[in-house]
């Protein structure tokens, strides 16, 4: 079964115009992200690890995204990109958990897993745009086989969410934070980063 989030606001052009005019700190923030997913993935089973049924795909997709930094760090250092000095905190993510700190600690539960598949939605759509403007062929080639192998990283997060919770529960929730994530990306500064 396939779950397609559809995010209620595309990436805007001066998003991409920003990142393809300084595309070594995108570089460098996407290496940021993969490490982040990595750790996001594995806090769901330090967080929830009576959640015995998700633990196998949590720990698959934790390993999968640090395979991505690892390809992105090879590609860097291909391109002769280092990493960033620190990882400066990301304010679309900071804004986005928020959505799900009130409720209850299973209200909570439900939230973070909505919100990793709309952060995965969200970066998926942006690798997408990325392969598709480079005049680099490499760096074409690169992110078209990686928004494909993000791909399926938006539809994991639903599927756990929907092992817990009803289908009508969580279609709502969706919508409502889809909603909000829209709203977040419409007053977010401009950078040379992915979100």
């Amino acid at each position: 079964m396939q779950y397609k989030i559809e995010l209620a606001c595309p990436s805007s052009q001066h998003w991409l115009d920003t990142v393809m005019n300084d595309f070594n700190s995108f570089l460098q923030d996407h290496a940021d992200c993969e490490r982040k997913a990595s750790a996001m993935a594995m806090s769901f089973v330090a967080k929830y690890p009576e959640r015995h049924e998700i633990i196998p795909e949590l720990i698959a997709t934790g390993i999968e995204e640090l395979e991505h930094f690892q390809q992105v760090y090879e590609f860097m250092s291909q391109k002769g990109v280092s990493l960033a000095k620190e990882m400066a905190p990301d304010p679309y993510i900071k804004q986005l958990m928020a959505l799900g700190q009130g409720g209850t600690p299973l209200t909570r539960f439900r939230d973070r897993l909505l919100l990793a598949s709309i952060i995965e939605s969200r970066g998926c759509e942006r690798f997408k745009l990325v392969s598709e403007v480079q005049q680099d062929e490499d760096i074409r080639r690169f992110y078209k086989l990686l928004w494909a192998s993000e791909a399926k990283h938006s539809h994991i997060f639903v599927h756990m969410a929907l092992r817990y919770f009803d289908k009508q529960e969580v279609d709502k929730r969706i919508e409502e934070l889809v909603n909000a994530e829209a709203d977040i990306i419409r007053h977010l500064p401009l950078r040379a980063a992915l979100h």
